[in-house]
């Protein structure tokens, strides 16, 4: 084993901390090291926040919150570009995200998203520009702001070895991300990350540029903390939640929006079943039903299980993904239902809990259960996605006593859904389901797990040509199939164009980049990979924020082992590390996380970890052999990211692909990489 900074005998090209003779063999000053991580760490945390924020102010941008991941990434690129110019962009920095957020609060846009080839849950009305003019602004000034932090993680790479500065931008990232979870455990307001935020800006920046940093923070703390003052505004760790009070035929009711989007009304039982009978329905197809046990998905603030009470239900498990409205509901619904002795509250995510769970039910209910945002870092993968696979009912089956039932209701905006998920119902029990339609789309789809269980008022017609069921794979159940939607094909396309451009104008012609041209190719496929990832630990452990958080985490200490092997031990030779993770994707692609469900909890996280990690530690290495050969760190790296943003963009060919089909993809482009690389620069004929 090498010292921290001394390479192996032999292998400084390929695995060494100094392979460029003009950089000192002593160990870089530690004042870099500090300017560094604290860069790295505004970078990561700034894009965390920008995420969630952005997604929670502009109605409807939950759903395209991947197009703000690439901003982010653009930015990163265009940032480490920029730090090999003499001008700086730092300064300019937090006066952008000023801008961005008083804008933002100032002029409340809701992106117009009709339309039924994929369906969204909207509000019902739209304002301000349509989304291909909202989408790319907002994509450029995500990629202005995130370039501030990034030049100075940038001009720290310059000081620094490739690998030593690689590996604090790494601990930087693990700070940012751990930061951001600890918030949202937290449920912190929106002031706290803007003053978090603006400390950091304050710190990298210095003489005039600090006082521009000071007064534009002071814009975003004051408009962020109006924001948090707001009466009825709290955050939990998916949704900006807002409660307002108010009297409807004099009887008391509080309404809940998330993300500005109505989402929960809570109202007294007895008054919801008078005027919304519908929610009555599961209980009338099923009156045989002895309700001794009752599992309800989608619990949110307790309407549904003051319902299942008020129809005798002898115990209620209510599951709930957001633990801020079930408190919400605690505190506030007028039947106190949590507080009964007979409900037990199950904060998680409603696939993971019919995984894990051993208990039978004479009812499971899906009430409601739509989300308004998507897992971070997957364009497609909503909170509920895979709740509504035939995997999904087909679980649920499996949790029913012999004279038990499975419901669902919602409104569900488009008839050829309705279709969709009564065909998947008959799909998962053999039978038809009871299909109740009290009107303007809203349907009640009810199923015995024997059809004597249940009494359908009238035989259902599906409205046309029903959609197969959602699968594990292809969990997209709002998406109606074709072609990839036009909005995001002309978007991604712009943002590819626009992209091309700015990397052209800071980075010169880009036949110079071209010896890192395999870097670009393994941001790529790394960043596809990732996404298989965050899909595959989803549905095996819940699409909770703890989940997805633990997930980048694990990413990033792998990627931080990968780098600290390469600088400690001599590495295989690239051909050979190119080839494990062929083998390892390979193996992944044959593994069906079908049957890893069906593992305890413990060994299914042992082999998930094994099955994810591998490819992506393998993937690494490779990526820090050639890293540590680079003579410009800078380009390299910025390059990497960009690779990185194309990744992104690819990912929604998972909606034609499914994702395990993407890890094809994934291996071609890693073949790409491998046989672009420079032979005489990376060592590869001889390491």
């Amino acid at each position: 084993m090498a010292g921290a900074d001394t390479p192996p005998p032999g292998e400084v090209a390929a695995a060494g901390d100094s392979p460029a003779s003009t950089r000192s063999p002593e160990r870089p000053p530690a004042a870099v090291i500090r300017r560094l991580v604290l860069g790295s760490t505004l970078m990561l945390f700034l894009e965390l926040s920008l995420i969630r924020w952005l997604g929670s102010n502009v109605v409807h941008l939950s759903y395209f919150s991947n197009f703000v991941l690439l901003g982010s990434f653009l930015g990163v690129g265009l940032g480490f570009l920029i730090a090999r110019k003499r001008w700086t962009i730092l300064p300019a920095a937090p006066l952008i995200l000023a801008v961005l957020v008083v804008a933002t609060l100032a002029a409340p846009v809701t992106i117009d998203r009709a339309g039924d080839q994929i369906i969204y849950f909207t509000s019902l009305s739209t304002s301000g520009p349509p989304a291909w003019v909202v989408l790319p602004l907002i994509f450029v000034f995500v990629a202005a702001a995130l370039a501030g932090p990034s030049e100075v993680v940038g001009r720290c790479f310059a000081e620094l070895a490739p690998l030593t500065a690689y590996r604090w931008d790494l601990v930087g990232s693990l700070i940012g991300i751990t930061s951001f979870t600890l918030l949202s455990f937290l449920q912190a307001p929106s002031v706290v990350w803007g003053v978090l935020v603006v400390a950091a800006f304050l710190a990298l920046t210095r003489g005039v540029h600090r006082l521009l940093a000071a007064v534009a923070g002071l814009i975003v703390v004051a408009m962020l903390l109006a924001e948090s003052l707001t009466p009825g505004v709290s955050w939990s760790p998916y949704y900006k939640i807002q409660t307002k009070d108010q009297v409807y035929a004099g009887i008391p009711l509080t309404d809940i929006s998330v993300n500005g989007v109505p989402h929960q009304i809570m109202r007294a039982a007895a008054q919801r079943l008078v005027e919304e009978p519908q929610y009555g329905l599961p209980y009338q197809r099923t009156p045989g039903n002895p309700l001794g046990n009752v599992l309800i998905i989608g619990a949110g603030s307790g309407s549904d299980v003051a319902i299942a009470l008020s129809k005798g239900a002898a115990h209620v498990d209510a599951v709930d993904i957001d633990p801020r409205i079930m408190q919400l509901g605690a505190d506030k619904n007028p039947d106190h239902p949590y507080s009964d002795p007979r409900v037990t509250r199950y904060v998680n995510d409603g696939r993971a809990f019919l995984e894990s769970t051993s208990s039978k039910y004479d009812l499971i209910l899906f009430a409601l259960p739509d989300s308004l945002a998507l897992v971070t870092g997957a364009s497609q993968i909503r909170l509920e996605s895979f709740l509504f696979t035939q995997e999904a009912l087909t679980s649920a089956r499996r949790h029913l006593t012999d004279q038990g039932a499975f419901a669902m209701y919602n409104y569900y905006r488009e008839p050829w859904l309705i279709d969709r998920l009564a065909g998947t119902a008959e799909s998962a029990f053999g039978h038809r389901p009871c299909v109740d339609l009290p009107g303007g789309n809203q349907a009640v789809i009810t199923v015995g797990l024997h059809e004597a269980n249940q009494r359908c008022g009238s035989t259902y017609v599906p409205a046309g040509a029903v959609i197969a069921p959602a699968s594990d794979d292809r969990p997209f159940l709002y998406y109606q199939g074709g072609p990839i939607p036009a909005i995001y094909l002309w978007t991604l396309g712009g943002i590819l164009l626009n992209s091309l451009i700015a990397v052209r104008a800071l980075g010169g012609p880009l036949r110079g980049m071209r010896p890192y041209a395999d870097l670009f190719f393994m941001g790529a496929a790394f960043m596809l990979l990732e996404t298989k990832n965050i899909a595959t630990f989803a549905l095996l452990f819940g699409t909770t924020w703890l989940v997805n958080a633990l997930v980048f985490a694990g990413v990033l200490l792998i990627v931080l082992a990968a780098v600290e092997t390469t600088r400690r031990f001599r590495t295989p030779p690239l051909p050979v590390v190119f080839a494990g993770i062929a083998v390892a994707l390979t193996l992944t692609f044959f593994v069906e996380p079908a049957w890893l469900l069906t593992l305890p909890p413990v060994p299914r996280l042992i082999v998930a970890v094994l099955l994810a990690f591998i490819p992506i530690y393998l993937a690494n290495v490779a990526f820090s052999k050639r890293f540590a050969a680079s003579d410009d760190s800078q380009s390299a790296f910025g390059l990497n990211l960009l690779g990185a943003m194309l990744g992104g963009c690819l990912e929604y060919l998972g909606l034609l692909t499914g994702y395990r089909n993407l890890l094809i993809l994934v291996a071609a482009i890693y073949l790409i990489a491998f046989l672009v690389t420079p032979r005489a620069r990376s060592g590869l004929a001889t390491n």
